[in-house]
């Protein structure tokens, strides 16, 4: 933490094919060793690959997807006395796109498909249906708050 002032927050510019913040933010995710062309390949790629398999458009099958994935609430640990409860909190609008996207990403990466591009397809197509292994991932999430709201008032 800054001694000094706030961190400012970094403008993201929107990608050039779409013209989206959030996609643009899900391309630097997405991407590894600063390769920028090769994810936004990808992720292009996947887009393209979902109008061909859905018919349905390619950022609207992503948004959908994003918002089945984001999680309400979370659990943080807190220590009280010597023991450690897990203290459910809600989660900030920044953090919820945060943790969808690398949910998304990281079991995209898991799939045993042949390229990224399919991969994250069959992972958007999936999520946007609530079918999708990170969508059970953020129901798991929201169970164990609901499991652990005795401790909400540990909140800080």
């Amino acid at each position: 933490m800054p001694r000094k002032g706030k961190i400012p927050k970094r403008v993201i510019q929107p990608d050039e094919k779409y013209h989206d913040v959030v996609l643009a933010r899900f391309i630097n995710y997405v991407m590894l060793d600063g390769k920028k062309s090769a994810a936004e390949k990808a992720v292009y790629g996947a887009l393209d690959i979902i109008e061909t398999k859905t018919g349905k458009g390619g950022m609207e099958v992503f948004k959908k997807a994003l918002e089945n994935v984001k999680p309400m609430l979370e659990v943080k640990s807190r220590r009280v006395g010597g023991a450690t409860y897990q203290v459910p909190v809600e989660v900030k609008p920044d953090r919820k796109l945060a943790l969808a996207m690398r949910w998304i990403i990281g079991f995209a990466r898991e799939r045993s498909d042949h390229s990224m591009a399919e991969k994250l397809a069959a992972e958007f197509i999936l999520d946007s249906n609530k079918e999708g292994p990170a969508v059970k991932k953020r129901n798991d999430t929201h169970r164990m708050a609901e499991a652990n709201k005795a401790f909400a008032h540990y909140k800080w």
